[in-house]
């Protein structure tokens, strides 16, 4: 069983902040978490931290990479499309890490949600130590190469108490995401109560 830390939710937006600062570089950092655990405010917190510091910084959200209503919902709300339809993690890989790496560019979203259509976001030219957040669900185990990954772990509990009915279908992708994914983040959160989270780090 992982063995966890207490950490105040300041310290630990400067343990990562900390550890990105000090690498030097283009990086792609992943902070995965269910909608309920909020990855982007988090992402958003610690790149502001950077930012503070003089280290460029931007953050995408994964719900800028969805798929067409019409992939994603093909087969209807449930968990198995959630985690296998939902979410173009190809599209992010080919236009934000590689893009970020191999030209030095990225782009910040590919399919507009709301609207069901193309974001028609243009690239973006990435400073040479550019940090680059991705915030969003089930990020992890992709086979996604990351230079850090954070993860903000909610308990099934947790996540039935917040989830709203209408999205209670994402709730089981969680946690089968969880359960079947084979690689560990660089910093596990317990994150049920975000005022007093807990940390394991590797």
């Amino acid at each position: 069983m992982p063995v966890f830390t207490p950490i105040s939710p300041e310290a630990l937006r400067r343990t990562v902040a900390d550890r990105l600062a000090a690498r030097p570089g283009r990086l792609a950092v992943a902070v995965s978490g269910a909608d309920a655990a909020d990855p982007v405010r988090f992402a958003e917190s610690v790149a502001q931290l950077l930012r503070d510091a003089g280290r460029p910084a931007a953050v995408v959200s994964l719900h800028d990479y969805v798929r067409p209503a019409s992939l994603r919902l093909e087969f209807g709300r449930d968990e198995y499309s959630y985690r296998t339809a939902w979410f173009d993690y190809a599209g992010l890989d080919r236009e934000v890490l590689q893009a970020l790496r191999a030209h030095g560019r990225w782009l910040p979203a590919l399919w507009d949600e709301a609207a069901d259509r193309s974001a028609r976001a243009a690239p973006r030219s990435a400073a040479a130590d550019l940090i680059v957040f991705v915030a969003g669900p089930m990020l992890l185990g992709r086979g996604l190469g990351f230079d850090l990954t954070v993860e903000l772990r909610m308990s099934a509990a947790a996540l039935r108490r917040i989830v709203v009915p209408d999205e209670e279908f994402t709730v089981e992708a969680l946690l089968r995401h969880g359960h079947d994914q084979a690689e560990e983040p660089d910093l596990l959160v317990a994150w049920d109560h975000r005022d007093r989270p807990a940390m394991r780090a590797r």
